[in-house]
């Protein structure tokens, strides 16, 4: 039944000649890189604890989502049935396993989180509804571009709603009890490792080809999965010293400030560009990539908080 309609969703992109593949091409690929943007954004401008909802509901998200995939190590539609044919170039970025839908549990929890902060502002709850539905259509192209099946997208809406509901009640639970973070924090690194050991050491299918060679190679399946385990260390070790040492408050709504707080997340796509390239070439698929998720999410967890602090400092001793 999932071929089927993969397959007849191939046959309207074909009868259309592929007029829709660029755009949900562009949906999946602004889901996974352009997407966090917003989050981060509102995390350093308007509301400190809201956009670290949304971003801890995503890595949440994060470290589930690799455990789940390299558990279940189910094949891509492409390789289940000959007859499905990848749209453009999505194959190209259809890293990993297939269930479920990484693209839709990274899009899912950030534009998620966004969209229940922005509820809260009746002026702006227009944009809830825009994130609600992007959400639904980040999972849809995954189908029309013939990467995921409905059961694929249908799991990582579940993890994503999860996710949501979770964050929601720890942070419920830390507004109470403040002094159990670190120990949250703790356990959630070393929780991390153990992941990293469990995904490098448990069994993977060795399916040979007709050929004689392997129809999916482990190691590369095993790459997202140290990247998105290395976002939530990163994440457990900046937020850590963001809250022991930094201390930020977004600054004042000011035009001024709101430039800044775009510029600085400039850096945020060139550093996937450009750095995590590098790094990958320096240690390795594997490591190379645990090593930039962490420099990744320190950067806007705790480095450029710290230059808004300092920028604060300043703008306080002017007003004096």
């Amino acid at each position: 039944m999932d071929i089927q309609y993969l397959l007849w969703l191939q046959s309207f992109r074909n009868n259309i000649d592929d007029a829709l593949t660029p755009v949900m091409e562009f949906v999946s690929m602004f889901a996974t890189t352009y997407l966090i943007l917003i989050p981060v954004f509102y995390y350093w401008n308007r509301s400190k604890k809201g956009g670290l909802y949304a971003l801890v509901s995503y890595y949440f998200c994060m470290l589930l989502t690799p455990l789940i995939k390299l558990t279940a190590c189910v094949y891509r539609p492409w390789i289940r049935d000959s007859r499905i044919l990848p749209a453009g170039d999505s194959i190209t970025t259809a890293t990993g396993y297939s269930f479920p839908s990484g693209h839709t549990t990274t899009g899912g929890p950030l534009a998620g989180g966004m969209a229940i902060e922005t509820w809260k502002n009746k002026r702006i709850r227009w944009a809830s509804v825009l994130l609600v539905l992007f959400i639904l259509l980040t999972g849809f192209s995954r189908n029309y571009l013939g990467v995921h099946t409905p059961q694929d997208v249908l799991a990582a809406l579940l993890l994503t709603v999860l996710s949501l509901f979770v964050t929601a009640k720890l942070f419920q639970y830390l507004e109470k009890n403040p002094d159990k973070e670190d120990w949250i924090l703790l356990g959630t690194f070393l929780v991390c490792w153990l992941g990293i050991l469990y995904i490098t050491l448990k069994p993977y299918p060795m399916d040979l080809s007709a050929e004689g060679k392997l129809i999916v190679d482990p190691q590369k399946m095993m790459n997202d999965g140290y990247g998105d385990i290395g976002k939530v260390m990163g994440f457990v070790l900046a937020r850590y010293i963001e809250k022991k040492w930094i201390r930020f408050e977004p600054l004042k709504n000011s035009w001024t400030n709101v430039a800044l707080c775009l510029v600085g997340l400039i850096p945020m796509p060139l550093l996937k560009q450009f750095v995590n390239p590098l790094i990958v070439g320096w240690l390795g698929s594997h490591w190379g990539k645990l090593l930039f998720s962490v420099i990744y999410a320190f950067y806007y967890i705790a480095f450029f908080p710290l230059v808004l602090k300092l920028i604060g400092k300043r703008e306080q001793k002017a007003e004096v």
